[in-house]
């Protein structure tokens, strides 16, 4: 039995700020007290009136592995992750190949087991065609289906009226959408494409993959989901337009209906193409300054459930293409807490609403078993921030494999100097600590 004592922290917790001790061992949180005997105590850590906040759980990042290797591994995604106080995450299934098989699925498992830093989750794929695979999914070990209704890579389009129907009638689980209808990008893209060639920017992105098709395809999920009383999750809305779909009245635990919000969608918007471009192409895209501002809004009325990051790294020789040959996704996961924790210095949000959106939300909405909050009895996935330390991102402190970030130069207000995993202290002051890996997350479902 291990045992970690953290003193003098202000804990930002269920909507409080409390200064206390937190006593760890085994694994899980044992007490929360002030004044907290450090007898037969491995590790104490004097916080020293920094924030200490329940580690973030980020419910949507691409992590590239198996397949994507040259641009990123779980293995260096998650060290990017507990580097930025994210202690679980949540994959997508469009790997090489797709996981769109109970067997697949699990090698992904396999791999996080051996290699993964953070508690990790990867979501069940699904296509036109493997609708008996996705019915197989274990509810209480995985944590969602995910189902593209929009252009993506591989196989992985679900575009059959039949299909969609029959996925939101008998699915044992939350499914987890990407909303922009294919048609209407399609007519977008060969109408600019003949516009301007090879001479297109990403500053055309916003309009091709537009409003429009963000609010036909979210509509239409929507529309699924009453009809069947699914359980469906939108993930990164991106426009005013759509926001009038979700309900801001009902408790988060009663809602079948929820919606996501990116960091990139908060932080950017479309002005910042002309200094970015390729950069921040992402899908669905980074659009108008109002869109940002009503996105914050909704995010503070509780019309957008969860903040996550939609981390999906590529190569920087991949990103120098043009804009036709770029690839959509840009590397997030490191600094989503920062970001965030700057927009509290702006005077947009609270601290304790971070926390409640990074991970209270997360760990309700996907019912996981015992994480989220920092309680007595639940796993010890925390984090602690100084809010008066900045930090300056640059290309020697980013562990992502690809090695860019689209903030690079920008100084943050804050730094995360400790990350704690099920118990375990994986990162501190700048140097990773273990390679002990990090828990598969379960569900109360």
């Amino acid at each position: 039995m291990t045992k970690l004592l953290i003193r003098n922290a202000r804990v930002v917790n269920e909507g409080r700020i409390t200064e206390t001790d937190v006593l760890v061992e085994s694994g899980f949180i044992a007490q929360i007290k002030s004044g907290l005997s450090d007898q037969h105590v491995d590790t104490v850590i004097d916080a020293n009136g920094q924030c200490l906040l329940p580690g973030i759980i980020d419910d949507q990042v691409h992590f590239r592995e198996p397949g994507l290797t040259h641009k990123a591994t779980i293995q260096s995604e998650a060290r990017a992750a507990v580097a930025g106080g994210v202690t679980s995450f949540m994959e997508m299934p469009n790997t090489v190949p797709n996981a769109l098989t109970q067997e697949l699925l699990a090698q992904k498992y396999e791999i996080a087991a051996q290699t993964s830093l953070a508690n990790y989750s990867f979501f069940m794929g699904a296509s036109n065609d493997n609708l008996d695979e996705v019915l197989r999914t274990d509810s209480s070990t995985v944590c969602g289906i995910k189902v593209f209704m929009g252009s993506s890579t591989g196989n992985m389009l679900v575009d059959n009226e039949r299909v969609l129907n029959e996925l939101f009638r008998q699915s044992p689980m939350l499914i987890a959408t990407h909303c922009e209808d294919e048609a209407t990008i399609r007519a977008n893209t060969e109408h600019y494409k003949a516009k301007y060639g090879n001479q297109a920017t990403a500053e055309l992105h916003p309009l091709i993959r537009n409003e429009e098709a963000c609010l036909k395809s979210s509509s239409l999920a929507v529309e699924l989901a009453r009809q069947h009383n699914a359980r469906l999750h939108i993930l990164h809305i991106s426009t005013a337009d759509e926001l009038s779909l979700f309900d801001k009245k009902l408790p988060l635990a009663q809602k079948l209906i929820t919606a996501e919000v990116c960091v990139h969608h908060l932080w950017f918007d479309s002005r910042d193409y002309a200094t970015l471009g390729n950069q921040i192409k992402c899908n669905p895209a980074i659009k108008a300054p109002h869109h940002k501002e009503a996105l914050l809004t909704a995010l503070l009325d509780d019309r957008l459930d969860i903040i996550a990051t939609d981390h999906a790294p590529h190569t920087w020789a991949e990103k120098q293409q043009t804009y036709w040959q770029a690839p959509s996704g840009l590397p997030l996961v490191q600094h989503p807490l920062l970001l965030m924790i700057d927009l509290v210095k702006q005077g947009k949000l609270s601290l304790e609403s971070v926390v409640r959106k990074m991970s209270h939300a997360p760990a309700e909405c996907f019912q996981i078993d015992r994480r989220g909050y920092i309680r007595e009895g639940y796993w010890a996935d925390l984090v602690l921030v100084d809010t008066e330390k900045p930090t300056t991102v640059s290309k020697q402190n980013i562990y992502y494999q690809c090695g860019w970030s689209p903030l690079e130069g920008h100084t943050f207000n804050a730094s995360v100097t400790n990350t704690i995993v099920s118990g375990k202290l994986v990162y501190a002051d700048g140097q990773f600590l273990t390679d002990q890996s990090g828990e598969r997350l379960l569900f109360n479902r």
